[in-house]
C-alpha cells in the first residue's frame, strides 16, 4: 500500500481517493465467474464510486475452502507472531488513518469526526487484543476432581473458519472489533461486508496483510445475503452477524439447525434518563453527541429521552438550541457536525416515522424535514414531544438523527419506561451523582449503561463485554469473552496415584465411606 494518498474527485466527492485507488481495493476481493455487479454510490451527492463485482454460492465455498487449508498454518503460528500483526496493525492504521476516512466519509456521508471515532476504536481494539490475546488463550488450571491427585488443565482451540456478515452504519469499527478477537485466537475469516461499505473492510483488510497477516487467512466476499448467505452460514464453525433485529432471528434459526454457535448485535431504542439533579447544559450537549452521532446511524444511539419533570422544560430549551446549532454538511475535513444518512431506505424509514408521528399529533421542536439543499440523503436532527404508544416512533427502531423526548416524576416511573421496550442494547443516565448514576443503572435492561455519557464510555471500554439483552442480541464482543468466544474450551484431566474408583481389592462399601468423609472435608477447605 502506498502511504501517499491521492486526492481528486469521487463519486462527486472532491479531495477522496481516486478511483485507481479504489478499484486496486475492488480487486482484493474474492472474485467468481458471475459477471454479475453492483455500483456503490456516494451518499453526499448520489453520484457513483466504483462498481463492485458480485459472486456466487459456489464462489464463496471456495473460499471457505482456501481458509480451511490457510487456518492450519495459521493455528501453529504462536500466539506471540499472531499478537505481533496486530500490534503492528495498530501502528499502520494511526499512520494511514487520511486515507480511510475519507473512504470512510465517501461510503457512509458521516462527518469526519465521526469517522474518526471509528479509526480510533479499531486501533484500540488492535492494541488491546495484541497485549491481552496471550493471557486469554494461556492453558489455565482448574481444580480437579481430587485434590493433589487430579490436575485438571483448560485448554483453548480456534474454532476454525469464522464467518462474518458486517452491517454498513460502522464500517471500519465493527470490521475490526470482531476481526481481530476472530483472527488473533487462530481462526481463518471469510467477511461480507454490506456492498455501501466494503472498501473500508477491504482497506483493513489490506493493512492487516502488510502489518504480516499471512493470504487466505483474511477473505472478503462480496455479494447479496440471498445469493451466498446460506453459504456463508452452512460453511462456517462460528458466525458473527451485527444488523437488524429480524435478519438477525433468520440467520440465529438456520445456524441453530447446524448446531452453529454465534454472536450477533442487533436493534437497539435505547433510553436516555435524564435525574433532577443534572447539570443541564452538559447534558444537553451530551444529548446531541448520544442522539445525532453518525446521523443518528448507530445501534448504540440515543432515541427516548426521559426528563424529570423538574428540569423538563429548561433541558428541552437548551437541547432544542444546542440542536439546531449543528452544523450540518459534505466535507471531507472536520467542519461539519452532521454528515449525510447512507440510504435512501433510511431516509424513506425516518421520514415515514417523523410524520406519521406528527400526523398523529407529536409536536417537532427542531428538524424534522430533509435537507436536498445540502444533498439527496440529508436529514435535518430532530426533536419531537408528545410522542404516544401507536405511533411509530414510540417503540420502533428509527435508526437515524430523530428523538422523542418524555417526562417523568419520580426514579421508578423512569426506569420502568426505560426498560418498556423488547430491545435491551444500551442506556444512558445523566446526574451529577455517580453513585445515583450507576444505582440506576443496574436497574435498566441493557448490555451496556453509560454514565454521563450517551455510548462513548462503555463503547470504548474494550476490556468490558459488550452486547444486547432482549431482541438486542446474543453474546458480546470486546472483553476476554470477545475473544475466547471465538475458541473451543477443552478441559484435560490427568489422574495419578489414586484412582477415582479406589484401587482393586478395597470393597466398594469402605471405598466410598472414605470418599463421603473426604467430600465434606472439601466443602469446609476455604473457596
Amino acid at each position: 500500500m502506498s502511504t501517499a494518498t491521492t486526492s481528486a474527485t469521487i463519486g462527486g466527492v472532491t479531495g477522496a481517493p481516486t478511483v485507481v485507488r479504489a478499484t486496486e481495493l475492488v480487486d482484493r476481493a474474492v472474485t467468481g465467474t458471475e459477471p454479475t455487479t453492483v455500483q456503490m454510490a456516494a451518499p453526499f451527492t448520489g453520484e457513483p464510486v466504483i462498481t463492485l463485482p458480485q459472486i456466487d454460492d459456489a464462489d464463496v465455498r471456495r473460499a471457505f475452502a482456501r481458509a480451511r487449508v490457510a487456518q492450519a498454518s495459521w493455528a501453529a503460528t504462536s500466539v506471540a507472531d499472531r499478537s505481533r500483526v496486530f500490534l503492528r496493525l495498530h501502528d499502520l492504521l494511526l499512520e494511514r488513518q487520511n486515507e480511510v476516512l475519507d473512504i470512510m466519509q465517501v461510503e457512509t456521508g458521516k462527518s469526519r469526526l465521526d469517522a474518526y471515532d471509528e479509526v480510533a476504536v479499531t486501533a484500540m481494539t488492535a492494541s488491546y487484543y495484541g497485549r491481552k490475546a496471550a493471557k486469554f488463550l494461556a492453558p489455565r488450571r482448574r481444580a480437579g476432581a481430587l485434590p493433589v491427585f487430579t490436575r485438571t488443565t483448560q485448554v483453548r482451540h480456534p474454532k476454525g473458519v469464522v464467518s462474518m456478515i458486517s452491517p454498513w452504519n460502522y464500517p471500519l469499527a465493527l470490521t475490526g472489533m470482531d476481526a481481530i478477537p476472530a483472527l488473533i485466537a487462530g481462526n481463518t475469516l471469510v467477511q461480507k461486508p454490506d456492498n455501501q461499505t466494503a472498501l473500508s473492510a477491504l482497506w483493513l483488510q489490506e493493512l492487516a496483510e502488510e502489518a504480516g497477516l499471512p493470504k487466505d487467512v483474511w477473505q472478503i466476499v462480496l455479494g447479496r445475503g440471498s445469493r451466498i448467505g446460506t453459504a456463508l452460514i452452512e460453511e462456517a464453525d462460528y458466525l458473527g452477524f451485527t444488523g437488524s433485529t429480524e435478519t438477525g432471528k433468520g440467520l440465529a434459526a438456520k445456524a441453530a439447525a447446524l448446531l452453529t454457535s454465534y454472536s450477533m448485535e442487533l436493534g437497539g431504542k435505547n433510553p436516555m434518563i435524564v435525574l433532577p439533579d443534572a447539570d443541564v447544559d452538559k447534558t444537553a450537549a451530551g444529548a446531541v453527541t448520544a442522539c445525532f452521532s453518525s446521523a443518528g446511524q448507530l445501534c448504540v444511539s440515543v432515541e427516548r429521552i426521559y426528563v424529570h419533570e423538574s428540569i423538563r422544560d429548561t433541558f428541552t430549551r437548551a437541547f432544542v438550541a444546542k440542536t439546531k446549532a449543528v452544523k450540518i454538511g459534505a466535507d471531507l475535513s472536520y467542519g461539519p457536525d452532521l454528515g449525510s444518512l447512507t440510504s435512501a431506505e433510511q431516509l424513506k424509514t425516518i421520514e415515514h416515522h417523523v410524520e406519521d408521528a406528527r400526523g398523529k399529533g407529536a409536536t417537532v421542536l427542531a428538524g424534522g424535514k430533509p435537507r436536498p439543499d445540502l444533498g439527496p440523503l440529508f436529514y435535518e436532527p430532530t426533536i419531537l414531544t408528545d410522542v404516544r404508544e401507536g405511533m411509530l416512533l414510540f417503540a420502533e427502531e428509527t435508526f437515524g438523527p430523530v428523538v422523542s423526548i418524555y417526562g417523568y416524576s419520580d426514579e421508578q416511573e423512569a426506569v420502568d419506561q426505560a426498560n418498556a421496550t423488547r430491545y435491551g442494547l444500551n442506556a444512558s443516565v445523566w446526574t451529577r451523582s455517580r453513585r445515583s448514576g450507576e444505582r440506576v443503572a443496574k436497574r435498566i435492561h441493557a448490555g451496556t449503561v453509560n454514565v454521563n455519557d450517551g455510548f462513548g464510555a462503555a463503547f470504548g471500554s474494550l476490556d468490558a463485554p459488550m452486547g444486547g439483552m432482549g431482541e438486542s442480541g446474543v453474546g458480546r464482543r470486546n472483553g476476554e469473552e470477545g475473544l475466547t468466544k471465538y475458541t473451543e474450551a477443552q478441559t484435560i484431566a490427568a489422574q495419578r496415584v489414586v484412582p477415582l474408583r479406589g484401587w482393586k481389592g478395597i470393597p466398594s462399601t469402605a471405598w466410598t465411606k472414605a470418599l463421603t468423609i473426604g467430600l465434606k472435608a472439601l466443602k469446609r477447605l476455604p473457596r
